[in-house]
């Protein structure tokens, strides 16, 4: 690399010209440039170097910056920006490329906001770059406005591969668009792009960032670090992909697979026009990594880390997961809205769909709708039950259930929309209880069950389903189970989800998870039914 000085009175490196700013980020300059040497177009990006870069001999930096740039180049033609040099000044990278079509898009933003469907095609162009270099092995870390040029069609090309990658050096670049544990200088790994992907389709869809510029780069780092993320008001279907991608943790952010479905899924029915752009089942599992890494989700203790494959795993939850991406469909549910209720002896009738159940039975129809289950201030309460080993857990988010003795929450998260999780477990108990409810869910639970095994399969550790799934009567409620087999952590688990409406697009989901090689002990037999029968939304 090659030491310059002040680039605005001379050639950078004695080479190359500028000549006009195309666009401006905290930590980086983007400029339209001139290869005097080989009288070519180049643009040139000076970046604020991060510690890990000053830390570094200039010959790895430059080496390593031009390698990535070959390999993705390789991977993804025609998609990144090749890399003819790299240069060091002072505290400042200048990375020159190749003249990319398009323009940055930091200047399309400057125009104002993005209709949600120009959105949709710009994200999953920039998903496609971002998930082939993550399937090799790579995390380009340092994904924003300025690194992503666009032209009339959507196509993108990205820049700036190499420079973070995965580190534990705090992003000094583009602050409002790094991800929490950026922010807060942890590893960064592929969900920080995920986290930069959905932070670009919220600037476009809303004209700004989810977090805007404090001025200062500690500022906005500990904003982004610590503030919540305020709902989108114009991303329509949009907005649950958004927020998916926008999680806080990263092994919650919804995975590649799911973003690439949802944002295809807009596309193809704007095409259509035979449906409504609002109707988008997508959201899968964020419950199936959670089974691979094993911090609960529908199924076991908490004390691994957990990647909420679908991350919203709440936002997002069909039935353990939100299953609409988004605007889910909002049609009607087919489901009774009625809400379970007490047989004439005033014990609950007996649940239909357990393993010794046929599918097809049914039990007592409820008499009553439910209110819609909201988070209450009010303290959870736990009621005696006749059973010598249950007790009624009452909770604030508008459910109750009757646990074993000892259990207690073991996370919960929930979301603006009303959308909640709540795993229930206890210590050194491998068996798990996940609660999900959601205020977006699709008519058919067998289809949602469905497309969600595809995430599942390919998640999750010698994943084998347990028969077909089954549509269910659940008490009166349109319903569906589906079992499966994994491994996680080198135990076999095997779970049963119970997935189920409760009219106006609001659904339930039980998930339960035991070791496989126990799921038919009789306490494991008797915990299942007694959750089937005491469920009971408030």
């Amino acid at each position: 690399m090659v030491k310059v000085q002040d680039p605005t009175d001379e050639l950078v490196a004695g080479r190359y010209r500028l000549l006009e700013v195309v666009h401006r980020e905290e930590g980086r300059v983007g400029w339209h440039g001139q290869d005097v040497e080989f009288e070519r177009p180049v643009t040139l990006t000076r970046s604020r170097l991060p510690d890990h870069l000053r830390e570094q001999a200039e010959h790895r930096t430059a080496a390593r910056i031009l390698r990535e740039s070959e390999r993705m180049g390789l991977i993804c033609p025609g998609k990144v920006s090749t890399v003819v040099d790299v240069i060091e000044d002072n505290d400042f990278l200048w990375t020159v490329t190749e003249r990319s079509p398009g323009v940055p898009l930091s200047a399309l933003l400057g125009n104002g906001p993005v209709n949600y469907i120009r959105t949709a095609r710009i994200g999953l162009g920039l998903l496609d770059v971002i998930a082939a270099a993550h399937r090799h092995g790579q995390t380009h870390g340092d994904l924003s406005p300025g690194q992503i040029c666009v032209d009339d069609q959507g196509s993108v090309t990205v820049s700036g591969f190499g420079l973070m990658g995965a580190t534990s050096s705090a992003r000094v670049t583009a602050p409002s668009y790094a991800s929490p544990e950026q922010a807060r200088g942890e590893s960064t790994g592929p969900a920080a792009d995920l986290w930069a992907l959905g932070a670009m389709m919220y600037a476009m869809v809303e004209g700004r960032p989810p977090i805007r510029d404090r001025g200062r780069l500690d500022a906005t780092l500990r904003a982004v670090d610590r503030l919540p993320i305020r709902q989108p008001a114009k991303a329509g279907p949009l907005s649950p992909a958004i927020l998916g991608l926008l999680r806080r943790d990263p092994l919650e952010r919804v995975p590649e697979p799911v973003v690439r479905e949802a944002l295809t899924r807009i596309l193809k029915q704007e095409l259509d026009d035979s449906t409504p752009t609002a109707q988008l089942p997508v959201f899968r599992d964020s419950y199936s990594a959670a089974r691979r890494s094993g911090r609960t989700f529908g199924g076991r203790t908490v004390g691994r880390p957990v990647l909420v494959g679908g991350a919203l795993v709440v936002t997002v939850v069909c039935f353990a997961v939100l299953t609409a991406a988004g605007g889910l469909p909002d049609g009607d549910t087919s489901a009774s809205g009625s809400a379970p209720s007490p047989t004439a002896s005033g014990s609950p009738p007996a649940a239909s769909g357990s393993p010794s159940a046929s599918p097809t039975d049914t039990g007592t129809a409820p008499a009553q709708p439910p209110a819609s289950p909201t988070p209450a201030s009010s303290s959870p309460t736990v009621e005696e039950t006749p059973s010598a080993t249950f007790s009624t857990y009452n909770a604030p988010e508008g459910f109750s259930i009757d646990l074993p003795k000892g259990w207690k929450p073991l996370s919960t998260n929930g979301t603006s929309d009303l959308s909640y999780r709540v795993t229930f477990g206890a210590s050194g108990d491998p068996r798990t209880l996940a609660v999900t409810y959601s205020t977006r869910l699709g008519p058919d639970p067998v289809e949602i069950w469905a497309a969600l095994e595809p995430s599942l399969r390919s998640e999750s550790t010698d994943y084998e389903r347990v028969g077909d799934i089954r549509a269910v009567d659940y008490r009166g409620f349109k319903g569906a189970d589906m079992e499966w087999i994994s491994v996680s952590d080198g135990v076999r688990e095997r779970t049963l989800g119970r997935g189920f409406l409760i009219g106006d697009s609001r659904g339930f989901s039980l998930r339960w998870t035991t070791p496989a090689d126990d799921w038919n002990d009789s306490a494991n037999q008797e915990a299942l039914d007694v959750f089937f029968q005491s469920f009971q939304p408030e």
